[in-house]
């Protein structure tokens, strides 16, 4: 029994130090799972890396040339972030909101972003830059969208063959105008576009000031009350 007592401490104290090295190998491994996002201080006048956006500006006399430094962080990996006004906004992200504030030296106004890569549709501020494949299905008065007062409805027409939208919307590559008309829905120009996808097709008949594909050319025109703002329709097919 002495014998056991005697060597009961040193069972202790060897259970522990294995429980430390599996604490200690298990730390690293926690550690790599752990999201942490970039950020740095710079002045106005600095490049900005792609990815990175301007979260905060301020008066400096560390920036000189300009006396102004920027707060920046990567949006890498980010979902939404709110902004100055002057941030380059990455690809695939929108405005959703701008707002009057004072952690923005120089404008004086910021945004929230999101990002879109795995959405359909989105309501963002009428100065937004819009994703590739992306159209204006709506435009509307709002207060949530400073400088501009004006908000839009967007929606990804990847899968999509047809789509009604406003006239001011960016075209996708291979769309064209089928018939315009006049609407409340599309504040700023009240026109309407109904749009389709012509990689399918051969011919096709659109409004005259339809964009044309490439590879297509404009064989007939002729006048028509489906085409509001020019009356004048072509008949167009593939070279």
């Amino acid at each position: 029994m002495k014998n056991v007592r005697k060597h009961v401490p040193h069972l202790i104290t060897a259970v522990l130090m294995l429980l430390g090295l599996m604490t200690a190998a298990s730390a690293p491994a926690q550690a790599a799972t752990q999201q942490v996002t970039a950020s740095a201080s710079i002045c106005s006048n600095a490049p900005i890396p792609a990815g990175w956006v301007i979260t905060w500006s301020y008066s400096t006399n560390a920036c000189p040339g300009t006396g102004v430094g920027y707060n920046i962080t990567d949006s890498n990996g980010a979902t939404s972030a709110s902004v100055c006004s002057m941030s380059p906004i990455p690809p695939n992200w929108v405005v959703t909101w701008s707002y009057s504030t004072n952690s923005c030296v120089g404008t004086g106004v910021g945004y929230n972003i999101a990002n879109v890569t795995n959405s359909t549709s989105a309501s963002v501020c009428s100065m937004t830059p819009i994703p590739p494949n992306w159209v204006v299905t709506w435009s509307y008065s709002t207060n949530s969208c400073v400088g501009t007062g004006v908000g839009y409805s967007i929606a990804n027409v990847t899968d999509s063959t047809t789509a009604s939208v406003c006239s001011f919307t960016p075209m996708p590559p291979n769309w064209v105008v089928t018939w315009s008309y006049s609407t409340n829905s599309c504040v700023g120009t009240g026109v309407g576009y109904s749009i389709s996808k012509i990689t399918t097709q051969t011919t096709a008949s659109v409004c005259s000031f339809s964009p044309l594909p490439a590879g297509w050319i404009v064989t007939g025109s002729y006048s028509t009350n489906s085409c509001y703002g020019s009356g004048t329709g072509y008949y167009i097919r593939k070279a």
